[in-house]
C-alpha cells in the first residue's frame, strides 16, 4: 500500500471527503444553471437536502464497491472508470427517488446533470493535483527530457516519470511525427512538434536528454535521432524492445543508446518447443564453455531444462566466470565443470565415458585470424585435430546430436582460420554418415561484444585516447549479438538434418569504419582519430556466408539456411598430421572441399 501507485485508506477517505464536497457543489451548480442563475433556487432547502443525500449515497456506494474500496493510483484509468461509474449509478438512483417522492426536491433533470458535473469536477481535481505534484517535485538535479513518441509507450513513460521522483527524469515536451497528435497533452506535457524540432525545443526547455519511447524503433530511426541530437549535445535514451518488457515501461527502463541499436539487430522468434524437445531432460556438453559464445550457450541451454549441463574448457578462470554467471556461485566443486583440453583425445574419452552426454555443442576453437596466420599449426592442432577428437569421442559414445560451431570465414576461405574451420565442417559431415545420430555445423560471423572482438578493441582504443585502427575504409563484416547467435545455434541444433551446414541469417553487413565512427560518437569524444592500417594476410574486404556454387536451401526456420559440404575422413586428416607440410594440406583440403561441392 505504501508503494508508488497504491494509496492508503486514510488518503482514500480524505479524497472521499473532497469528492463529497464536490458532489454537493455540483448539485447546487446544476440547480443554479437550471433556474437561469437563481441563487434562491440553488440554495433552497430542497436543493441542499437532495445534495446532502446524493453525496451520502455516493460515498456509501463508493466505499462499498467504488473508488474508495480500492487503492487506485490517483488519476489512473481504473480510478476514472470507477468514479464515473459510481457517479452515474448515484445519478440514476437520484432520478428514480426524486421522481417517486410526493414532492420533488429538485427538477427532474438535476440528478443526472449533477452527476455529470460532479464526475467532471472530481476528474479535474485529480488532474490539477497531478500537474501540481509534477511541477512541485522538479529539482535542479532532474534531467529535463524530451520524449519522442506520443503513442502508448510515450504516454506510459511520461506518467511514470512524473510519478517517480527517484528516477530523476522530468518530461518537458513530447514530439511526434503524426499530425493527429499535434495538439495532444499528457498530464500537462504537450506535443510540441516533430523529431525535426528536437534541437529547437531543447533550447527552449533546457532539455539535456531525448527519450525514444518507441519500443519497436528500428536502426534507421535511431540513427536519424542520433544525428539530430548530436549537434545539440543531447543524450539519447531508448526503451528496450516490447518483448523484453513484462510490464508497462517506466523511466527506469530507459537505457543509453548503444551500438546494437544502431546496427539494427532484430528480435528472433524461436521454435521453443523444438529446442526444448532437443534438450529437455538430456545430458548436454558444451566445449569452450568459458568463451563468449560457449558461456552464453550454457546460459540459454539451462533455460530448457537439461538433466545435466557439462561445462568443458581448458581455461579454469573462464570456467569459474561462466559458473558464477549461471548460478551466482563459483566454488568449482561440482562435476558439471570439466577442466580439459580438446587436444587430448584420451581425456575426452574419459569424460564421455563418465558422463555419457546425449547432446554436444562444440564451441572450443582458436579464432584470431592474424595470430593463426603466424602460427598455423596451432589452428591445425586445436581447430582440426581438436574437433576430430571431440567428434570421435561423441561417435564412440553414441551422442544423439552434435553441433559444430563454425564461422563465415569457412565459406570460400582465404585464411588459415577459414581453412581450419572448413575442415571441421567437412569432418562433421563425414561423421554424420556413420550412424543414425545427427551431426551438423552452424556457420555465422562476428559477434558483438565477444571476447577479443573488434568492438572490444575499438572501445579500449577510445578509452586510451586513440587512435582507432581500421584495416581498410571499405572493409565490412556481418555482426550478431551474442544471445542472438546462440539462440539461432540452438534453433539450428533442433531442426538441422544430418551432415548439413546450417547458415544463420546475418542481416546486412556493416562497414567497420562506420562501426568505429559510431563508437567514437557514442563515447562523446571528438578528438579520436581513425587510422587505416591495411588488410592483413588472409583477410577479405567483405566476408561471405556461402561458397560460390553451394546449393543454398531454406530450412524450417526463416532465419536459417543450409548447404552440404564434401566429407573428409579422419584417416586423411591423421595421415596429413604426420606429413611434412600439414599447413599446405589444410589449405588444399579447405579449397578442395569447395570445389567438390560447387561442381557436384
Amino acid at each position: 500500500m505504501g508503494k508508488a501507485g497504491a494509496t492508503s485508506a486514510s488518503t482514500r477517505w480524505r479524497w472521499a471527503g473532497i469528492d463529497g464536497g464536490l458532489w454537493i457543489g455540483a448539485t447546487v451548480a446544476a440547480v443554479f444553471l437550471r433556474f437561469d442563475f437563481s441563487f434562491t433556487e440553488a440554495l433552497a432547502s430542497g436543493t441542499l437536502l437532495f445534495a446532502l443525500l446524493s453525496a451520502a449515497a455516493y460515498l456509501a456506494l463508493g466505499g462499498l464497491a467504488g473508488p474508495y474500496a480500492v487503492g487506485h493510483s490517483r488519476g489512473s484509468f481504473e480510478e476514472i472508470v470507477d468514479l464515473t461509474k459510481t457517479a452515474l449509478i448515484v445519478g440514476l438512483l437520484g432520478l428514480v427517488v426524486n421522481a417517486l417522492l410526493p414532492a420533488q426536491l429538485v427538477p427532474r433533470s438535476v440528478p443526472l446533470t449533477s452527476a455529470l458535473v460532479a464526475a467532471m469536477a472530481m476528474l479535474a481535481a485529480r488532474t490539477v493535483l497531478r500537474t501540481r505534484r509534477a511541477r512541485h517535485r522538479a529539482t535542479d538535479d532532474d534531467r529535463r527530457v524530451i520524449v519522442l513518441g506520443a503513442g502508448e509507450g510515450g504516454r506510459q513513460l511520461v506518467r511514470t516519470m512524473l510519478r517517480d521522483p527517484k528516477a530523476g527524469l522530468l518530461p518537458v515536451a513530447l514530439v511526434d511525427d503524426d499530425p493527429a497528435k499535434a495538439r495532444l497533452s499528457i498530464d500537462g506535457v504537450r506535443v510540441r512538434g516533430t523529431r525535426h524540432d528536437i534541437a529547437a525545443l531543447a533550447d527552449q526547455t533546457n532539455a539535456s536528454t531525448v527519450a525514444v519511447a518507441i519500443p519497436s524503433a528500428n536502426s534507421s530511426l535511431l540513427a536519424e535521432v542520433r544525428e539530430l541530437t548530436r549537434d545539440a549535445g543531447l543524450d539519447v535514451l531508448v526503451l528496450p524492445q516490447t518483448s523484453e518488457l513484462f510490464r508497462r515501461p517506466t523511466g527506469r527502463d530507459l537505457r543509453a543508446l548503444d551500438l546494437a541499436d544502431l546496427l539494427g539487430r532484430r528480435p528472433i522468434e524461436l521454435d521453443s518447443a523444438a529446442i526444448a524437445e532437443s534438450i529437455n531432460g538430456k545430458v548436454v556438453l558444451v566445449t569452450g564453455a568459458g568463451g563468449s559464445i560457449g558461456s552464453e550457450l550454457c546460459r540459454q541451454i539451462a533455460k530448457f531444462g537439461p538433466r545435466k549441463l557439462l561445462l568443458l574448457d581448458r581455461d579454469e578462470s573462464a570456467l569459474h566466470a561462466t559458473q558464477i554467471s549461471m548460478s551466482g556461485r563459483g566454488l568449482l566443486d561440482s562435476d558439471d565443470t570439466v577442466l580439459a583440453d580438446i587436444r587430448d583425445p584420451g581425456r575426452l574419452q574419459e569424460i564421455f565415458s563418465e558422463h555419457r552426454p546425449q547432446v554436444v555443442f562444440h564451441a572450443a576453437a582458436l579464432k584470431h585470424l592474424p595470430l593463426l596466420e603466424r602460427y598455423p599449426m596451432e589452428a591445425w592442432k586445436t581447430n582440426v585435430l581438436g574437433t576430430l577428437n571431440v567428434l570421435q569421442a561423441a561417435s564412440d559414445h553414441g551422442v544423439e546430436t552434435f553441433v559444430n560451431v563454425s564461422t563465415d570465414k569457412a565459406a570460400n576461405p582465404t585464411s588459415v582460420l577459414g581453412y581450419s574451420k572448413r575442415l571441421t565442417e567437412r569432418l562433421t559431415s563425414e561423421f554424420a554418415a556413420r550412424d543414425d545420430n545427427t551431426y551438423v555445423s552452424v556457420r555465422f560471423g562476428n559477434v558483438l561484444g565477444s571476447r577479443g572482438s573488434v568492438i572490444t578493441a575499438f572501445t579500449a582504443q577510445i578509452e586510451a585516447g586513440g587512435p582507432v585502427t581500421v584495416t581498410h575504409p571499405e572493409v565490412e563484416r556481418y555482426f550478431m549479438l551474442i544471445p542472438e547467435a546462440c539462440q539461432l545455434v540452438l534453433q539450428a541444433a533442433a531442426i538441422g538434418a544430418d551432415g548439413q551446414v546450417m547458415v544463420l541469417d546475418m542481416g546486412t553487413p556493416a562497414k567497420i569504419n562506420d562501426v568505429a565512427t559510431t563508437l567514437i560518437d557514442l563515447s562523446g569524444r571528438d578528438d579520436i582519430e581513425i587510422v587505416y592500417t591495411g588488410l592483413r594476410p588472409g583477410e577479405k574486404l567483405s566476408e561471405e556466408l556461402f561458397t560460390p556454387g553451394e546449393d543454398i536451401q531454406q530450412s524450417a526456420h526463416p532465419l536459417v539456411n543450409h548447404v552440404d559440404v564434401a566429407a573428409l575422413t579422419p584417416h586423411d586428416v591423421l595421415a596429413a598430421d604426420s606429413a611434412s607440410d600439414t599447413v599446405a594440406y589444410m589449405r588444399a583440403e579447405g579449397l578442395r572441399g569447395n570445389h567438390e561441392v560447387s561442381t557436384a
